[in-house]
Order: C-alpha cells, then sequence, then structure tokens
C-alpha cells in the first residue's frame, strides 16, 4: 500500500476501485451520454481520451492531472452528482481548475443524499503509481491509500 497526502476540495471518505486518465478529463464529452441519454453506469463517451473511452466512470475513484474543456464542466459534475451518476470520488494529481471546484463544491453543499470526494495535488507520484481497478481508500484528511 502507498499512501498521498492532497487538498480536500470536496470532504468526504469513500473506497472503490481506480479508473485513471493520464490526459485531461473534458467532463462535457465524458459524461454527455449519461446526462443526456440516461447512461447510469457513466460511460465515458470522449473518443479523444484514450485511457477512458468506453469505460464506466459511475462508482470509480477517478484518477486524473486536471479537466479540459468547455466552461460547462462545473456544471456537467454538478448533474452528474445530482442523477447520481458521479465518480466515487475525483482525484487530481495537478491543482483542481475553477471550475471542476465549483461543480464539486456546490454537489457537496447542495445535494444532501449525494457525496463525490475530490482530493487535488497529489503529485505526479501519484498518477504514475495507481492503475485502474487498484483499490483506492480516501479519508477525510485527504490522505489517499491505494493498494
Amino acid at each position: 500500500m502507498k499512501t498521498f497526502k492532497g487538498r480536500v476540495v470536496a470532504p468526504g471518505t469513500v473506497s472503490a476501485k481506480a479508473l485513471v486518465s493520464h490526459g485531461g478529463l473534458n467532463t462535457l464529452a465524458s459524461f454527455q451520454k449519461a446526462l443526456q441519454f440516461g447512461d447510469k453506469k457513466a460511460t465515458c463517451g470522449d473518443q479523444n481520451n484514450k485511457d477512458l473511452y468506453g469505460k464506466q466512470m459511475a462508482g470509480k475513484a477517478l484518477c486524473l492531472p486536471q479537466t479540459i474543456g468547455s466552461t460547462t464542466g462545473g456544471l456537467v459534475l454538478y448533474c452528474a452528482c445530482s442523477m447520481k451518476r458521479q465518480p466515487a470520488c475525483m482525484l487530481f494529481s495537478k491543482p483542481i481548475d475553477s471550475l471542476a471546484a465549483a461543480g464539486s463544491i456546490l454537489a457537496s453543499v447542495w445535494l444532501d443524499d449525494v457525496k463525490m470526494p475530490v482530493i487535488d495535488n497529489l503529485g505526479d507520484e501519484f498518477l504514475n503509481f495507481v492503475k485502474d481497478d487498484m483499490q483506492i481508500t480516501v479519508k477525510e484528511n485527504g490522505v489517499v491509500e491505494v493498494e
């Protein structure tokens, strides 16, 4: 097991299997099927993300460097949470962008029955170490354990 420490953006604890992207996550392209066409597994629809395309994001520990794409990014994350199609958590190796931060913080404040812990600043070593299907545990204080 290896432990990493990051900054808590949206609080919570969770354990889930990792899903890793080494490129930026385009939130709109990735979650479009889940939000518009009823895909409850939130299958990634972004053909430009070779790491995630066609994989289920709902319920996974989504490990990524950053989000990319349009200004709808925060709203997309909030909507995924409100529809219960969100990742179990989002773990950023780099500092989170303001749009992703806004969406995840609003979801944690406004949605009583949904949790999606978000940790950023975990570092490049985190993203180089973690692989798909590794068990991830997120602690309340920003500690992330990878098994």
